[in-house]
């Protein structure tokens, strides 16, 4: 097994940790998720009704940390070095066997966008992934229109794939997205994206 039942998964980066959400993460998590909401909403399904209530949280904590057990997924937080959350970043639907691989998922907090965090916290999970995990494959989409989102992707050695038809409902209707793929030994040199 490849998740530590005594020790959760902490990175660490030159100005972040990245580590499972805590009940004491309440307060900045939903701050900053209502803080951000118009700037993460073209991109994220829509919030369900209780979204940022503290049930609903709670709930977020104990699945982190049952499937980071489980070795499911790993739902990690984005922390500075002086204890203010910038976002998450979560491996998810990882599959063994055969496979070896997990899909990347992530958001950045309005105010810490376009900083190089995600970036960082995405080069750190995949050398984890890779070097920890045994991954071979990881794989992200997004929305042909998110910019940033493709940029910091690429910026992270993920190579453009191709397109997925309805592949999401993102703020009220199913979306078409681009996907990408980072491989742990890539041979595939750089990949036009159009």
């Amino acid at each position: 097994m490849f998740f530590s039942r005594r020790r959760p998964v902490r990175l660490e980066t030159e100005r972040m940790v990245l580590r499972l959400p805590e009940h004491s993460d309440f307060n900045a998590w939903t701050e900053l998720r209502a803080l951000s909401r118009g700037f993460l909403g073209p991109w994220e399904p829509v919030w369900a009704a209780d979204h940022l209530t503290r049930k609903s949280f709670t709930h977020r904590v104990y699945w982190a940390a049952r499937a980071s057990r489980a070795g499911n997924a790993l739902p990690l937080f984005l922390v500075r070095r002086d204890g203010t959350l910038l976002g998450g970043i979560t491996l998810d639907n990882i599959r063994r066997g055969p496979a070896q691989s997990g899909t990347l998922g992530y958001w950045i907090g309005q105010p810490h966008a376009r900083q190089g965090y995600m970036r960082e916290a995405i080069g750190a999970l995949a050398v984890h992934a890779f070097s920890q995990m045994d991954l071979s494959r990881l794989e992200a989409a997004c929305l042909p229109e998110n910019a940033a989102s493709r940029g910091v992707l690429e910026r992270s050695g993920f190579k453009y794939e191709g397109v997925a038809q309805s592949y999401l409902q993102i703020n009220g209707r199913w979306r078409n997205h681009v996907l990408y793929a980072n491989l742990r030994t890539d041979r595939r040199g750089r990949t036009d994206v159009r």
